[in-house]
């Protein structure tokens, strides 16, 4: 098997430059369009999938950068011929310097000559390994000693199977070089056999590979981050989710209020959640009897997503519930959850309408905090309430909540939303299409139909954020 480095022979004719110089402008041009999408990514972030991306570049820009020299050296053919010390060759060699600053640097060949124990380094050679190219060239023997010592009895077992079983070299190990920095490097060889079928030399690419697996590592490490952020995203969802299931209540069909004697109100509501994927928010309805036979309801929202957003609405729900039942106005219970809020140990925001009627004397009085106001459907027509002032709750320390009360008819619908049912449009906006839906649930039999009627028109694959809607009709 001859070596294609040997000084007797003259090496084979490259390629044509033509069809080699088409590949290399290919190359430079495909290498700049990936250095323009590198520029696009962004840089210093704590996003993992951006700087996952942007280490994808990079590695691509490393290989091309190689491709782009093999390339090169195809069409220039193999570099001067590593000449064994002593002889006529290695006196007409090109000096060691001549070529530091080739693209050809990062490969480099030697040739050991096994009959006389010498080896031939080309100047490429001498630089991977960061050697002096007036030191003579390291033995077979020699040559593990440069090598990690983790590293050397891989280099010892390539180059024995080498030279014992004639096997090709192909392999990497790292190197300490004088200087004491450590390198990786990726070395291809065969034995040259002799006429008789014995090995009589050793010939040997080396090729710097050290910022090639430098990408290569940053890009399983920032595609392993950003594996661990989404599996903790969905876990955060999933958690996130099973609270709010738990917390909401449990009906979302019909419910008739009070549930003993003659029901004064029909009741249907509906989570509508966020597409998939998208974090689990802090939206939230209610609906229960109050001890003194009046009936509260309400609908609101917690700023944020994921666990923290459902936990703090369970809190904000425990409140409510609680504040309800001993009596408290809605004007003075939005007040109680405001300070709630603002002592929580992680401040939030939210907004909230809170209901109270009367089934006696079908009176709603109601307060808000920076929520929509109920909208009120009577005879085919629908009218957002007049509302009172309200700030979003957490935002003012002390704020009081003003109450407004409203006289309702048989046969009226009283629809509660959050501000996010319609999405990507502005409050007043939201409002009309709603009220466009004045006819439908005019001719809707129950509370249900109407939430059918809601979720069906609102119910989009881009919804970013989930909503919430209560429907209530006055039966008597």
């Amino acid at each position: 098997m001859p070596s294609p480095l040997s000084a007797d022979r003259s090496a084979a004719q490259p390629p044509g430059r033509g069809a080699v110089d088409a590949l290399i402008s290919q190359a430079r041009r495909l290498r700049g369009e990936v250095d323009a999408v590198r520029q696009e990514t962004r840089d210093d972030t704590a996003d993992p999938r951006d700087r996952w991306e942007r280490a994808l570049c990079d590695l691509a820009l490393h290989q091309l950068r190689d491709l782009g020299e093999h390339l090169i050296q195809l069409r220039d053919g193999p570099p001067p011929v590593p000449a064994v010390p002593g002889t006529a060759a290695a006196a007409s060699a090109e000096p060691a310097g001549a070529r530091r600053g080739s693209l050809l640097s990062r490969v480099g060949s030697a040739e050991w000559n096994l009959l006389t124990d010498e080896a031939g380094w080309s100047a490429e050679f001498y630089q991977i390994l960061g050697r002096d190219p007036a030191d003579p060239a390291l033995t077979l023997d020699e040559l593990p000693s440069l090598a990690l010592d983790e590293d050397r009895p891989r280099l010892t077992a390539m180059i024995t199977d080498c030279l014992v079983d004639a096997r090709l070299i192909d392999g990497e190990f790292r190197i300490v070089r004088p200087d004491g920095t450590v390198r990786t490097v990726h070395m291809m060889g065969e034995p040259v056999v002799d006429t008789d079928g014995g090995t009589s030399s050793m010939w040997a690419v080396l090729r710097d590979v050290s910022e090639l697996r430098r990408s290569q590592s940053a890009v399983r490490e920032t595609r392993d981050v950003l594996q661990h952020h989404r599996h903790l995203a969905q876990t955060e969802r999933r958690l996130a989710a099973e609270l709010k299931e738990a917390v909401l209540p449990s009906w979302q069909g019909t419910l008739r209020l009070p549930r003993r004697g003659r029901p004064a109100l029909d009741l249907a509501a509906s989570h509508l959640p966020a597409s998939a994927g998208a974090p689990v928010g802090g939206d939230w309805y209610d609906a229960q009897e109050l001890s003194d036979g009046e009936l509260l309801l309400g609908v609101g929202g917690l700023a944020g997503h994921g666990p923290g957003a459902a936990s703090g609405m369970a809190m904000l729900l425990g409140a409510l519930r609680g504040l309800a039942m001993a009596g408290t106005a809605p004007g003075r219970l939005l007040t109680g959850l405001n300070r709630l809020l603002d002592a929580a140990a992680e401040p939030a925001l939210g907004s909230a309408v809170c209901c109270q009627y009367r089934p006696a004397t079908r009176a709603l009085v109601w307060a808000r905090a920076g929520h929509p106001a109920p909208l009120l459907f009577r005879d085919g027509t629908g009218r957002a309430l007049d509302a009172p002032e309200g700030v979003p709750l957490g935002a003012t320390p002390g704020a009081a909540y003003g109450q407004a009360e409203e006289t309702l008819d048989v046969g009226d619908l009283l629809v509660l939303h959050t501000g996010t049912l319609v999405p990507g449009h502005s409050e007043t906006a939201a409002v009309d299409r709603l009220l466009a839906l004045a006819p439908r649930f005019g001719a809707a039999h129950s509370a249900r139909d109407c939430v059918r009627t809601l979720v069906e028109e609102f119910t989009t694959s881009g919804r970013t954020d989930d909503a919430c809607v209560l429907v209530a009709r006055v039966t008597t």
